[in-house]
Protein backbone atom coordinates (compact mmCIF):
# COMPACT_ATOMS: atom_id res chain seq x y z
CA UNK A 1 0.00 0.00 0.00
CA UNK A 2 1.02 3.73 -0.44
CA UNK A 3 2.80 4.80 2.65
CA UNK A 4 0.83 7.46 4.77
CA UNK A 5 2.12 11.17 5.27
CA UNK A 6 3.21 11.74 8.94
CA UNK A 7 0.80 13.81 10.67
CA UNK A 8 2.48 17.11 11.54
CA UNK A 9 4.72 17.51 14.69
CA UNK A 10 4.98 20.23 17.26
CA UNK A 11 7.62 22.22 15.56
CA UNK A 12 4.71 22.77 12.87
CA UNK A 13 2.30 24.11 15.22
CA UNK A 14 1.07 27.80 15.28
CA UNK A 15 2.51 28.17 18.74
CA UNK A 16 5.52 26.22 18.90
CA UNK A 17 7.99 25.61 22.01
CA UNK A 18 10.44 28.02 22.76
CA UNK A 19 13.12 25.80 22.71
CA UNK A 20 13.39 25.27 18.96
CA UNK A 21 16.82 26.73 16.86
CA UNK A 22 16.07 30.48 16.08
CA UNK A 23 16.52 32.02 12.76
CA UNK A 24 20.28 33.78 13.28
CA UNK A 25 21.07 30.54 14.54
CA UNK A 26 19.07 28.14 11.59
CA UNK A 27 20.60 30.17 8.81
CA UNK A 28 24.64 29.85 9.81
CA UNK A 29 24.26 26.38 10.06
CA UNK A 30 25.01 24.17 6.81
CA UNK A 31 22.22 22.89 5.24
CA UNK A 32 23.07 19.22 5.37
CA UNK A 33 23.42 19.88 9.25
CA UNK A 34 20.30 21.46 10.01
CA UNK A 35 17.70 19.18 12.12
CA UNK A 36 14.79 21.31 10.48
CA UNK A 37 13.89 22.00 6.71
CA UNK A 38 12.31 25.39 8.47
CA UNK A 39 12.15 28.24 11.38
CA UNK A 40 9.40 27.71 13.52
CA UNK A 41 7.22 30.66 13.85
CA UNK A 42 4.77 31.22 16.70
CA UNK A 43 1.81 33.19 16.09
CA UNK A 44 -1.23 34.60 18.62
CA UNK A 45 -4.04 32.45 16.39
CA UNK A 46 -4.58 30.20 14.33
CA UNK A 47 -6.37 33.16 12.12
CA UNK A 48 -3.22 34.86 11.85
CA UNK A 49 -0.85 32.06 10.27
CA UNK A 50 -0.18 33.61 6.32
CA UNK A 51 -0.26 30.85 3.38
CA UNK A 52 2.71 28.62 3.78
CA UNK A 53 5.02 29.07 1.51
CA UNK A 54 6.82 25.97 0.65
CA UNK A 55 3.41 24.20 0.17
CA UNK A 56 3.82 22.78 -3.71
CA UNK A 57 7.44 22.32 -3.30
CA UNK A 58 6.58 19.65 -0.53
CA UNK A 59 3.90 18.45 -2.64
CA UNK A 60 5.76 17.72 -5.11
CA UNK A 61 8.79 15.78 -3.00
CA UNK A 62 5.55 13.69 -2.00
CA UNK A 63 4.82 12.92 -5.46
CA UNK A 64 8.14 12.12 -6.28
CA UNK A 65 8.56 9.81 -3.27
CA UNK A 66 5.29 8.14 -4.22
CA UNK A 67 6.34 7.66 -8.09
CA UNK A 68 10.52 6.87 -7.39
CA UNK A 69 10.77 5.07 -4.08
CA UNK A 70 10.22 1.49 -4.45
CA UNK A 71 7.24 -0.24 -2.29
CA UNK A 72 8.98 -3.88 -2.45
CA UNK A 73 12.74 -3.98 -2.54
CA UNK A 74 14.10 -6.79 -4.43
CA UNK A 75 17.67 -7.74 -4.18
CA UNK A 76 19.37 -8.33 -7.44
CA UNK A 77 20.96 -11.35 -8.39
CA UNK A 78 23.62 -11.70 -10.44
CA UNK A 79 23.51 -14.56 -13.18
CA UNK A 80 26.63 -15.50 -14.85
CA UNK A 81 25.09 -16.09 -18.78
CA UNK A 82 26.67 -19.12 -19.03
CA UNK A 83 24.46 -21.14 -16.60
CA UNK A 84 21.23 -20.35 -18.08
CA UNK A 85 22.66 -22.37 -21.19
CA UNK A 86 21.27 -26.07 -21.01
CA UNK A 87 24.04 -28.68 -20.61
CA UNK A 88 23.73 -30.58 -23.99
CA UNK A 89 24.51 -34.67 -23.29
CA UNK A 90 27.61 -36.25 -25.02
CA UNK A 91 27.10 -37.55 -28.04
CA UNK A 92 28.12 -40.60 -27.11
CA UNK A 93 25.71 -41.11 -24.99
CA UNK A 94 22.82 -40.25 -27.85
CA UNK A 95 24.18 -43.33 -29.57
CA UNK A 96 23.23 -45.35 -31.31
CA UNK A 97 22.97 -42.71 -34.71
CA UNK A 98 25.19 -43.22 -38.23
CA UNK A 99 28.55 -42.25 -37.49
CA UNK A 100 30.18 -43.42 -40.83
CA UNK A 101 29.71 -43.77 -44.25
CA UNK A 102 30.12 -47.13 -45.73
CA UNK A 103 29.45 -47.16 -49.18
CA UNK A 104 29.09 -44.73 -52.07
CA UNK A 105 26.81 -45.44 -56.02
CA UNK A 106 26.47 -42.69 -58.27
CA UNK A 107 22.99 -42.35 -59.41
CA UNK A 108 22.43 -42.08 -63.29
CA UNK A 109 19.46 -39.57 -63.06
CA UNK A 110 18.53 -37.51 -60.51
CA UNK A 111 16.80 -39.07 -57.52
CA UNK A 112 12.63 -37.92 -56.55
CA UNK A 113 12.17 -40.43 -53.82
CA UNK A 114 12.84 -43.51 -51.55
CA UNK A 115 11.67 -46.00 -49.53
CA UNK A 116 12.81 -48.47 -47.30
CA UNK A 117 11.53 -52.20 -46.79
CA UNK A 118 10.61 -53.04 -42.65
CA UNK A 119 13.43 -55.35 -42.47
CA UNK A 120 15.80 -52.47 -43.63
CA UNK A 121 17.46 -54.88 -46.00
CA UNK A 122 16.00 -53.17 -49.11
CA UNK A 123 15.69 -50.05 -50.40
CA UNK A 124 13.78 -48.64 -53.61
CA UNK A 125 14.59 -45.54 -55.26
CA UNK A 126 12.26 -43.26 -57.83
CA UNK A 127 14.25 -41.54 -60.45
CA UNK A 128 13.71 -38.57 -63.41
CA UNK A 129 14.79 -41.02 -65.47
CA UNK A 130 11.67 -43.33 -65.75
CA UNK A 131 12.65 -46.35 -63.48
CA UNK A 132 12.63 -47.96 -59.97
CA UNK A 133 15.78 -49.14 -58.64
CA UNK A 134 15.72 -51.71 -55.49
CA UNK A 135 19.13 -51.63 -53.72
CA UNK A 136 21.17 -53.66 -51.01
CA UNK A 137 21.33 -52.06 -48.29
CA UNK A 138 24.79 -54.13 -46.93
CA UNK A 139 26.11 -54.07 -50.43
CA UNK A 140 24.93 -51.01 -52.03
CA UNK A 141 24.13 -53.43 -54.79
CA UNK A 142 21.37 -52.58 -57.27
CA UNK A 143 19.50 -55.68 -57.14
CA UNK A 144 16.78 -54.81 -59.89
CA UNK A 145 15.72 -52.07 -61.98
CA UNK A 146 11.67 -51.43 -63.57
CA UNK A 147 11.08 -49.40 -66.13
CA UNK A 148 7.98 -47.47 -65.76
CA UNK A 149 8.67 -44.76 -68.81
CA UNK A 150 8.09 -41.28 -66.72
CA UNK A 151 9.39 -39.43 -63.85
CA UNK A 152 8.60 -41.24 -60.54
CA UNK A 153 6.91 -39.04 -57.59
CA UNK A 154 6.83 -41.35 -55.08
CA UNK A 155 7.43 -44.54 -53.94
CA UNK A 156 6.03 -46.32 -50.48
CA UNK A 157 6.91 -50.35 -49.68
CA UNK A 158 4.04 -51.87 -47.90
CA UNK A 159 4.28 -52.21 -44.20
CA UNK A 160 3.13 -55.64 -43.64
CA UNK A 161 6.37 -57.99 -43.34
CA UNK A 162 3.78 -60.38 -44.54
CA UNK A 163 3.87 -59.10 -48.34
CA UNK A 164 6.23 -57.73 -50.80
CA UNK A 165 4.76 -54.79 -52.68
CA UNK A 166 5.71 -50.76 -53.66
CA UNK A 167 3.00 -48.53 -54.72
CA UNK A 168 4.80 -46.18 -57.79
CA UNK A 169 3.32 -42.89 -58.71
CA UNK A 170 3.90 -42.37 -62.25
CA UNK A 171 2.30 -39.91 -63.62
CA UNK A 172 -1.73 -40.10 -63.67
CA UNK A 173 -1.15 -44.06 -62.23
CA UNK A 174 -0.16 -46.12 -59.49
CA UNK A 175 1.75 -49.24 -59.69
CA UNK A 176 1.37 -51.85 -57.58
CA UNK A 177 4.26 -53.77 -58.16
CA UNK A 178 6.04 -56.90 -56.46
CA UNK A 179 9.85 -56.92 -57.24
CA UNK A 180 10.10 -60.41 -56.68
CA UNK A 181 12.57 -59.97 -54.22
CA UNK A 182 13.58 -61.26 -50.74
CA UNK A 183 11.78 -64.60 -49.34
CA UNK A 184 10.19 -66.39 -52.43
CA UNK A 185 7.07 -67.65 -50.07
CA UNK A 186 6.48 -63.81 -49.48
CA UNK A 187 6.91 -63.47 -52.98
CA UNK A 188 4.42 -65.71 -53.97
CA UNK A 189 1.84 -65.02 -50.99
CA UNK A 190 1.94 -61.17 -52.92
CA UNK A 191 0.86 -62.57 -55.87
CA UNK A 192 -1.90 -64.84 -54.54
CA UNK A 193 -3.54 -61.87 -52.29
CA UNK A 194 -3.25 -59.51 -55.86
CA UNK A 195 -4.73 -62.23 -57.81
CA UNK A 196 -7.53 -63.69 -55.63
CA UNK A 197 -9.96 -60.85 -56.03
CA UNK A 198 -13.53 -61.65 -57.94
CA UNK A 199 -15.47 -58.86 -59.68
CA UNK A 200 -18.09 -58.25 -58.08
CA UNK A 201 -21.93 -59.17 -60.42
CA UNK A 202 -23.23 -55.46 -60.24
CA UNK A 203 -20.17 -52.37 -61.63
CA UNK A 204 -19.27 -50.12 -59.64
CA UNK A 205 -18.61 -46.54 -59.84
CA UNK A 206 -15.33 -45.37 -58.96
CA UNK A 207 -13.19 -42.34 -58.78
CA UNK A 208 -10.32 -44.60 -60.32
CA UNK A 209 -9.95 -47.46 -62.60
CA UNK A 210 -8.15 -51.02 -61.70
CA UNK A 211 -6.16 -52.40 -64.41
CA UNK A 212 -4.49 -55.51 -64.45
CA UNK A 213 -1.10 -55.59 -65.61
CA UNK A 214 -0.53 -56.90 -69.12
CA UNK A 215 1.73 -60.09 -69.75
CA UNK A 216 4.47 -57.70 -70.81
CA UNK A 217 4.17 -55.40 -67.35
CA UNK A 218 3.90 -58.66 -65.27
CA UNK A 219 7.14 -59.72 -66.56
CA UNK A 220 8.52 -56.29 -65.07
CA UNK A 221 6.91 -57.04 -61.32
CA UNK A 222 3.62 -54.84 -61.98
CA UNK A 223 0.82 -56.50 -60.85
CA UNK A 224 -1.82 -53.48 -60.69
CA UNK A 225 -2.63 -50.10 -62.53
CA UNK A 226 -4.78 -47.69 -60.90
CA UNK A 227 -5.63 -44.68 -62.98
CA UNK A 228 -6.33 -41.52 -61.96
CA UNK A 229 -7.72 -38.55 -63.52
CA UNK A 230 -4.74 -36.33 -62.57
CA UNK A 231 -1.38 -36.80 -61.92
CA UNK A 232 -0.39 -38.13 -58.70
CA UNK A 233 2.29 -36.62 -56.38
CA UNK A 234 1.95 -38.70 -53.47
CA UNK A 235 1.19 -42.42 -51.70
CA UNK A 236 1.39 -44.06 -48.47
CA UNK A 237 0.01 -47.34 -46.97
CA UNK A 238 -1.87 -48.14 -43.92
CA UNK A 239 -0.76 -49.82 -41.31
CA UNK A 240 -1.61 -53.13 -41.72
CA UNK A 241 -0.94 -53.44 -45.25
CA UNK A 242 -4.49 -53.53 -47.48
CA UNK A 243 -5.29 -49.78 -47.45
CA UNK A 244 -3.30 -47.28 -49.12
CA UNK A 245 -3.87 -43.15 -50.02
CA UNK A 246 -2.97 -41.44 -52.71
CA UNK A 247 -2.94 -37.66 -53.14
CA UNK A 248 -4.01 -36.03 -56.70
CA UNK A 249 -2.68 -32.81 -58.19
CA UNK A 250 -6.43 -31.15 -58.46
CA UNK A 251 -6.88 -27.48 -56.80
CA UNK A 252 -10.45 -27.25 -55.34
CA UNK A 253 -11.66 -31.00 -56.82
CA UNK A 254 -10.95 -34.10 -55.63
CA UNK A 255 -7.26 -34.11 -54.00
CA UNK A 256 -7.04 -37.33 -51.82
CA UNK A 257 -8.31 -41.20 -52.43
CA UNK A 258 -8.32 -44.02 -50.47
CA UNK A 259 -7.97 -47.23 -51.81
CA UNK A 260 -8.44 -51.19 -50.91
CA UNK A 261 -6.06 -53.59 -52.72
CA UNK A 262 -7.82 -56.90 -51.62
CA UNK A 263 -11.20 -55.84 -52.99
CA UNK A 264 -10.10 -53.64 -55.93
CA UNK A 265 -11.95 -50.22 -54.33
CA UNK A 266 -11.45 -46.55 -54.45
CA UNK A 267 -13.43 -44.12 -52.73
CA UNK A 268 -13.28 -40.42 -51.97
CA UNK A 269 -13.24 -39.60 -48.02
CA UNK A 270 -14.26 -35.68 -48.19
CA UNK A 271 -17.39 -34.27 -49.84
CA UNK A 272 -15.18 -30.63 -49.49
CA UNK A 273 -11.65 -30.75 -49.98
CA UNK A 274 -10.00 -28.88 -47.05
CA UNK A 275 -7.40 -26.24 -49.04
CA UNK A 276 -4.70 -27.51 -51.11
CA UNK A 277 -3.58 -30.68 -49.48
CA UNK A 278 0.72 -31.15 -49.92
CA UNK A 279 0.81 -34.70 -47.75
CA UNK A 280 -1.18 -37.68 -45.97
CA UNK A 281 -0.68 -40.19 -43.59
CA UNK A 282 -2.33 -43.21 -41.79
CA UNK A 283 -1.98 -42.90 -37.68
CA UNK A 284 0.21 -46.07 -37.39
CA UNK A 285 -1.95 -47.31 -34.28
CA UNK A 286 -5.68 -45.10 -34.00
CA UNK A 287 -8.01 -44.94 -36.90
CA UNK A 288 -6.71 -41.39 -37.54
CA UNK A 289 -6.04 -39.97 -40.78
CA UNK A 290 -3.80 -36.92 -41.00
CA UNK A 291 -4.23 -34.54 -44.05
CA UNK A 292 -1.92 -31.96 -44.32
CA UNK A 293 -2.31 -28.43 -46.23
CA UNK A 294 -0.62 -25.53 -47.00
CA UNK A 295 -0.34 -23.66 -42.99
CA UNK A 296 -2.45 -26.33 -41.03
CA UNK A 297 -2.58 -30.57 -40.39
CA UNK A 298 -6.16 -31.85 -39.82
CA UNK A 299 -6.92 -34.87 -37.99
CA UNK A 300 -9.68 -37.06 -38.96
CA UNK A 301 -11.64 -40.01 -36.75
CA UNK A 302 -11.97 -42.56 -39.59
CA UNK A 303 -14.83 -44.67 -37.82
CA UNK A 304 -16.82 -41.57 -36.91
CA UNK A 305 -16.11 -39.18 -39.92
CA UNK A 306 -15.30 -35.94 -37.86
CA UNK A 307 -12.56 -34.16 -37.69
CA UNK A 308 -10.97 -34.87 -34.34
CA UNK A 309 -8.39 -31.54 -33.96
CA UNK A 310 -6.64 -28.77 -36.25
CA UNK A 311 -2.64 -28.88 -36.13
CA UNK A 312 -1.85 -25.02 -36.69
CA UNK A 313 2.11 -25.04 -37.86
CA UNK A 314 2.91 -21.28 -37.84
CA UNK A 315 4.36 -22.48 -41.11
CA UNK A 316 3.91 -20.68 -44.82
CA UNK A 317 3.52 -23.35 -46.99
CA UNK A 318 4.32 -27.24 -45.58
CA UNK A 319 6.04 -29.42 -47.81
CA UNK A 320 6.09 -32.81 -45.76
CA UNK A 321 4.64 -34.49 -42.44
CA UNK A 322 5.92 -37.94 -40.42
CA UNK A 323 4.04 -39.68 -37.53
CA UNK A 324 6.16 -41.01 -34.80
CA UNK A 325 5.80 -44.64 -33.95
CA UNK A 326 4.30 -44.33 -30.94
CA UNK A 327 1.32 -42.01 -32.83
CA UNK A 328 1.62 -39.03 -30.22
CA UNK A 329 3.99 -37.17 -32.26
CA UNK A 330 3.92 -35.42 -35.68
CA UNK A 331 6.60 -33.54 -37.45
CA UNK A 332 6.11 -30.99 -40.71
CA UNK A 333 8.64 -29.65 -42.94
CA UNK A 334 7.89 -26.48 -44.64
CA UNK A 335 9.14 -24.39 -47.49
CA UNK A 336 9.99 -21.46 -45.51
CA UNK A 337 12.83 -23.79 -44.02
CA UNK A 338 11.16 -24.60 -40.53
CA UNK A 339 10.15 -28.06 -39.05
CA UNK A 340 7.27 -28.01 -36.83
CA UNK A 341 6.85 -30.62 -34.03
CA UNK A 342 3.47 -31.35 -32.19
CA UNK A 343 2.61 -33.35 -29.51
CA UNK A 344 -0.97 -34.48 -30.05
CA UNK A 345 -1.44 -34.97 -26.15
CA UNK A 346 -0.45 -31.30 -25.50
CA UNK A 347 -1.54 -28.34 -28.03
CA UNK A 348 -2.48 -28.08 -31.42
CA UNK A 349 0.09 -25.63 -31.60
CA UNK A 350 3.85 -27.14 -32.31
CA UNK A 351 5.84 -28.01 -29.23
CA UNK A 352 9.00 -26.82 -30.61
CA UNK A 353 9.31 -24.65 -34.22
CA UNK A 354 13.25 -25.74 -35.60
CA UNK A 355 15.00 -23.65 -37.70
CA UNK A 356 18.20 -25.31 -38.92
CA UNK A 357 18.32 -25.43 -42.19
CA UNK A 358 18.46 -22.31 -44.38
CA UNK A 359 16.31 -23.31 -47.49
CA UNK A 360 13.32 -25.58 -48.06
CA UNK A 361 13.08 -28.45 -46.69
CA UNK A 362 12.00 -31.04 -49.04
CA UNK A 363 11.34 -34.58 -46.60
CA UNK A 364 10.68 -35.46 -42.67
CA UNK A 365 11.41 -39.27 -41.37
CA UNK A 366 10.76 -40.51 -38.11
CA UNK A 367 13.36 -43.31 -37.28
CA UNK A 368 11.28 -46.78 -36.11
CA UNK A 369 12.82 -47.84 -32.96
CA UNK A 370 16.02 -45.19 -32.37
CA UNK A 371 14.82 -41.62 -31.02
CA UNK A 372 16.01 -39.98 -33.72
CA UNK A 373 14.44 -37.53 -36.18
CA UNK A 374 15.90 -36.51 -39.76
CA UNK A 375 14.89 -33.66 -42.14
CA UNK A 376 16.37 -33.17 -46.08
CA UNK A 377 16.54 -29.45 -47.07
CA UNK A 378 17.68 -28.12 -50.36
CA UNK A 379 20.41 -26.83 -48.79
CA UNK A 380 22.64 -30.37 -49.30
CA UNK A 381 22.13 -30.99 -45.52
CA UNK A 382 20.36 -34.13 -44.13
CA UNK A 383 20.22 -33.03 -40.55
CA UNK A 384 19.52 -35.91 -37.59
CA UNK A 385 18.17 -35.08 -34.17
CA UNK A 386 17.86 -36.64 -31.05
CA UNK A 387 13.98 -36.48 -30.25
CA UNK A 388 13.21 -38.63 -26.88
CA UNK A 389 9.72 -39.33 -26.71
CA UNK A 390 7.68 -40.92 -23.33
Amino acid sequence: PTPIFPVPPFRRSHSSPPEFPQELAWQQQDPAERRLSFIPQKFRSLRAVPAYSRFIHERFERCLDLYLCPRQRKMRVNVDPEDLIPKLPRPRDLQPFPTTQALVRDFFSGMFTRNWWNSGFLGKQGSDDGSVRFWEVSTARCLRTIPVGSVVKSVAWNPNPGLCLVAVAVDEQVLLVNPGLGDRLLVAATDQLLDSWEAPEEERIQPVRWIPAGPEERGKGIRLLVQHDKPVTQVTWHGKGDYWASVVRNPGGRQVLIHQSSRRWSQDPFRKSPGMIQCVQFHPLRPYFLVASQRSVRVYNLLRQELTKKLQSNCQWISSMAVHPGGDNVICGSYDSKLAWFDLDLSTRPYRLLRHHRRALRSVAFHRRYPLFASGSDDGTVIVCHGMVY
